[in-house]
């Protein structure tokens, strides 16, 4: 547990710009996967715009809970 503890520490010294970009890097990762492997885009781009949106509201629940809460 105490991993968890030093980890929180240190994402708490992060500003606006440096999640920003972590988020970024995050996206270029995933493109840069996607260009390389093709069996991987091809599954990206078979599956239903409907599990992206679902991932995508489920992935917000509770961020936004704690902000508005």
């Amino acid at each position: 547990m105490s991993e968890f503890k030093t980890l929180d520490k240190k994402v708490k010294k992060m500003d606006v710009h440096d999640i920003q970009l972590t988020k970024l890097s995050t996206t270029a990762f995933v493109l840069f996967l996607l260009t390389v492997w093709p069996a991987l885009l091809e599954l990206v781009l078979r599956l239903h715009w409907g599990w992206y949106l679902a991932i995508g509201i489920l992935a917000a629940i509770r961020p936004l809970n704690r902000i508005f809460s």
